[in-house]
């Protein structure tokens, strides 16, 4: 294992910790860069870095990360803490080239859509059913109807897969590009972004760090560092694990991102001073105001709030005859605001029903005056 980057600690082996984890952050950056080139509709309430840096990517770098982050994704699944990105991707050189193989199968043999029940997140490292890959490797038609089969349409894209699957079939080729990739990204274009948020996120670190998780249970902890209701099924996700580590990012916004390898699942949130700590911090209270006023920023989102606010709790297909919207667009409106902690919701008659959390626009409100006026 290459040394220590002196600059990142790797974080500990405690059950419950929140961490900086390079290698988690930096991949899920490039996975939001690849979301903004595919699928820019959900960005609402991502951090300007993330649009900026999408569209100033090369068509090069942008096919290319589409390709890794989308169509290679769980070949790339970090197997543990990394005290940096460039220390990961060295030791994913050294690896033998159809062990990354094997992991992408592993999670794509887990892969369900999630109804009322529960779904575990995939694990590249949970090999107990073993997929039969020859036939998958031998035809790209029968694969594309495997992922079919597995996920939604939106996120099965042809071209793509069509290309992985010339790369699965070569694991070397896969091994060079993934790593060449993961090279000229970091130096090109994470690094610089790292190091200017790096004060920030070991701030945000050092905050978490100051309350008692170790106290707590792992769905406890959860809700503590998420701030977020957090439902049944998250429940059996969070203490089906023996490690939890919590992730602090500066791209996120108002969202979670998800690792899990083994017994370990990492959990990347939006970068923040959780409440009851007092730490000097204005960038990252600046930050979490951002986040929130943007949720409020949109007509239609303003508008969905209202009508909650005055006829309670409402299905999803109510919201969107009521304003005349489409699936789509509801959904991504409800996503934010659900994420920004502006709507609790829960699962009513086979669909998601959202009710105002009316302490949230009071705690968006006081943090603003907190901020400005010092009170």
């Amino acid at each position: 294992m290459p040394a220590p980057d002196p600059d990142v600690a790797a974080s500990t082996e405690s059950p419950i910790s929140v961490a900086l984890e390079p290698a988690h952050n930096a991949l899920n950056n490039l996975g939001l860069l690849a979301k903004a080139a595919i699928r820019a509709d959900e960005l609402s309430g991502l951090h300007e870095w993330v649009t900026r840096t999408a569209a100033a990517l090369t068509p090069e770098q942008r096919h290319t990360n589409n390709l890794v982050m989308y169509g290679l994704h769980f070949a790339v699944a970090p197997d543990q803490s990394w005290p940096s990105f460039p220390a990961y991707i060295n030791h994913l050189a050294s690896l033998e080239p159809t062990i990354m193989r094997d992991w992408l199968f592993n999670a794509y043999s887990q892969v369900c859509e999630e109804e009322d029940g529960y779904c575990p997140i995939p694990d590249p490292a949970n090999d107990r059913n073993p997929l039969d890959t020859a036939p998958l490797l031998a035809s790209v038609d029968a694969f594309l109807d495997f992922l079919s089969e597995r996920f939604p349409p939106e996120n099965v894209i042809p071209e793509i897969e069509s290309e992985a699957h010339r790369y699965l079939n070569d694991p070397p080729a896969m091994q060079s590009l993934i790593v060449s990739h993961l090279r000229n990204m970091w130096d090109e274009i994470l690094a610089p972004e790292w190091y200017r948020v790096l004060p920030m996120l070991q701030a945000s670190v050092e905050a978490f760090r100051q309350l008692d998780l170790g106290a707590m249970s792992r769905f406890e902890a959860a809700q503590r560092v998420l701030d977020h209701e957090l439902d049944e099924h998250k429940r059996q996700e969070l203490e089906g694990v023996e490690r939890l580590v919590f992730v602090p990012s500066a791209h996120l916004g108002p969202y979670l991102g998800k690792y899990k390898f083994g017994n370990t699942l990492w959990v990347l949130f939006g970068a923040r001073i959780p409440a009851g700590v007092q730490v000097h911090a204005p960038d990252l209270s600046r930050a979490e105001i951002l986040v929130r006023l943007s949720a409020l920023a949109d007509d239609t989102r303003l508008r969905i709030l209202k009508l909650v606010a005055e006829e309670g709790e409402q299905s999803s297909q109510n919201i969107m005859t009521h304003l005349e919207l489409s699936q789509s667009a509801a959904s991504r409106h409800l996503k934010q605001l659900y994420a920004t902690g502006y709507l609790a919701a829960r699962r009513c008659n086979g669909a998601k029903c959202f009710k105002l959390n009316a302490n949230r626009v009071e705690d968006t409100l006081r943090a603003i005056s907190l901020f400005l006026l010092g009170k």
